[in-house]
């Protein structure tokens, strides 16, 4: 296929200090130069990759806007082409003007996600790594952003490539002993080779296990806030949120239809639904509302039940009780300022993860803190480690773990080697579809369509 020159806008479009158009291509200086002038009168072909240069932009000989031009040489860029940056003064008509004229002097628009596409066609990065670039941006957390930097800077890759190393000498090794068998190839260790093997397993096991960690972390977690009316909901919510996001009053039935809002406990987004109390209401619109809480109690990933320390548990709370076995559940006690008065012990029955607090004084919170941080598993986190970053690594990390748990039995169940050699190499070609070294351009598409114009 033709590579092309390609252009976009690489910053948010909008007002702003500085809006950047990226020109990647073999004919990227060329273009640059059509339409930008340097105040010095020299042009850019002539500059060396890693300067800037000021100067104006044109559009017909006429002055759009003044200028930096940075120069990138090839192989030394991003996407290992020449590169050519425009950092103009930010707004939407700047931007959009000056990449107009770009176009109209050769460059066609870049699609999504295509720079780093071919930063991973070149070889700048593997297919983990680029994958990265899209986390890094959407990081909404501090552990999220120094989860993604550390797997675009490779901590994935060096995992995936241990392991695939480790399997491709003892594939080679097999291979040569059963086609060879009259050259002096050392003979097979039983012990040696199924250490091996399972070494790997236990590698790809933690990645895997580590894999929903590092998802709570990477996009959160759906939670859910149920409870029976006035036990302290809608104060819950709003001293999570850090703002009054629900409507707070002793009249019961207040709130009616599901208050959604995103907050952060312990570097850990939330994506929070304040429900209505769940009783048997007579009211037909509040019945609506306790009907969608039950609904979502049901497919949260993680739920908070709230409960009155001040009352004994009621019909309503041993309903709710009854609908959080088996569900991620915290409970919180509200209200512990008061009277207590409440049956802790079949709490206890349903989760181990309790709290005690005054959602309307903010006492307790820290420890409501540790029970989300402790329930989602991130406590243990290590976000400089290495972790699969969504469903396509995953399954594939999967699929080469079940492969060598095959190698391992065939190894116990005496099989020949020769059914060991298959798994291995099946193993191995997963781990390189994961990294991109063997790729279908199908998945090459799809997985740089989710990114945005001009990464």
């Amino acid at each position: 296929m033709e590579n092309l020159t390609i252009a976009a806008i690489s910053t948010a479009l909008g007002q702003g200090g500085i809006g950047v158009i990226r020109i990647s291509g073999e004919d990227a200086v060329k273009i640059a130069d059509k339409v930008f002038k340097k105040v010095s009168g020299e042009l850019l072909c002539d500059a060396k990759g890693y300067t800037a240069h000021f100067g104006y932009v044109y559009h017909n000989n006429e002055k759009i806007d003044e200028c930096v031009a940075t120069v990138f040489r090839a192989p030394h860029s991003y996407t290992g082409e020449d590169v050519v940056e425009f950092s103009c003064h930010g707004g939407v008509y700047i931007t959009k003007t000056v990449l107009r004229t770009v176009l109209d002097n050769g460059a066609v628009i870049a699609q999504s996600g295509e720079f780093t596409k071919r930063a991973f066609l070149n070889g700048k990065l593997d297919l983990t790594q680029a994958e990265a670039v899209m986390d890094i941006i959407g990081a909404k957390s501090s552990a999220a952003a120094k989860s993604a930097l550390s797997v675009h800077e490779g901590a994935l890759s060096l995992k995936i490539n241990e392991v695939k190393d480790e399997l491709v000498n003892r594939a080679a090794h097999l291979c040569a002993w059963a086609d060879y068998p009259e050259e002096d190839i050392p003979e097979i260790e039983f012990e040696a080779l199924i250490n091996a093997i399972k070494e790997s397993s236990y590698k790809l096991s933690d990645l895997l296990n580590n894999y929903d960690r590092g998802k709570a972390i990477r996009e959160g977690i759906d939670t859910v806030i149920v409870g029976r009316p006035n036990v302290g909901k809608s104060t819950l919510m709003n001293l999570i949120a850090g703002c009054d996001k629900s409507i707070v009053t002793d009249i019961a039935g207040t709130t009616r239809d599901i208050v959604e809002e995103t907050a952060i406990v312990k570097d850990i987004t939330l994506h929070l639904s304040d429900t209505a109390g769940i009783r048997d209401a007579d009211n037909a619109i509040e019945k609506i509302g306790v009907d969608k809480a039950k609904k979502r109690l049901l497919s949260a990933e993680l739920v908070i039940a709230v409960f009155d320390a001040s009352t004994k548990l009621c019909d309503d709370d041993l309903d709710l009780l009854s609908q959080l076995n088996g569900t991620n559940c915290i409970a919180v006690i509200n209200k512990e300022d008061l009277d207590n008065k409440i049956d802790i012990e079949k709490i206890k029955e349903v989760t181990d993860h309790i709290v005690f607090m005054s959602a309307k004084n903010s006492t307790g919170f820290s420890d409501f803190e540790d029970a989300v941080e402790k329930i989602a598993g991130t406590d243990k986190f290590d976000s400089s480690s290495a972790v699969l970053c969504n469903e396509r690594q995953r399954s594939l990390a999967k699929n080469a773990f079940e492969s060598l748990s095959e190698a391992i039995s065939a190894l116990e169940f005496g099989m020949t080697y020769d059914a060991v050699t298959v798994a291995l190499e099946e193993s191995i070609s997963y781990l390189c579809e994961l990294t991109g070294e063997r790729v279908t351009e199908t998945v090459v598409d799809n997985v740089f369509h989710s990114f945005c114009v001009g990464k």
